[in-house]
Parts: C-alpha cells; structure tokens; sequence
C-alpha cells in the first residue's frame, strides 16, 4: 500500500496548504526573477559582455580618461 489516507498528498500537505506554499513560492520567484533581471541590466552598463572592435581596452581607457577628468 501507498500509506496514504484519504485526504492527504505525497508531501503530507492539506491543499489548502499546498495552495499557500505555492503561493508564496511563486511570489518569492517572481521577486527574485527581477531583482536577477535588474543586476543584469546594470552589470551591462557597467561592461558589456561582448566587447566592441578593439575589446575591452578601449572601454577601460574612457573609463581611466573619465575619472581622471574630475580629479583634474
């Protein structure tokens, strides 16, 4: 026999637990898809993953000629 009664799952939640736990399941993957999402975005301004033409090294040289701009 399987050892389950009537009424109870495998996971031994009630359903109307069940539905509650997906619920906050869902939500919380939600939140953490965007909260993904936006660290992506902003990891992109900060240095694309593909390169231009010369690479990284003319990306980094504005970025050193752009700091040193407010230091002079």
């Amino acid at each position: 026999m399987s050892g389950l009664t009537k009424g109870s799952s495998a996971s031994g939640l009630t359903e109307s637990e069940a539905k509650e736990f997906h619920s906050i399941f869902v939500s919380s993957f939600i939140i953490f898809t965007v909260i993904a999402i936006i660290a992506h975005i902003l990891v992109w301004q900060w240095r694309p993953w593909l390169p231009g033409v010369n690479g990284y090294s003319t990306s980094l040289l504005d970025g050193v000629q752009f700091v040193k701009s407010f230091l002079v």
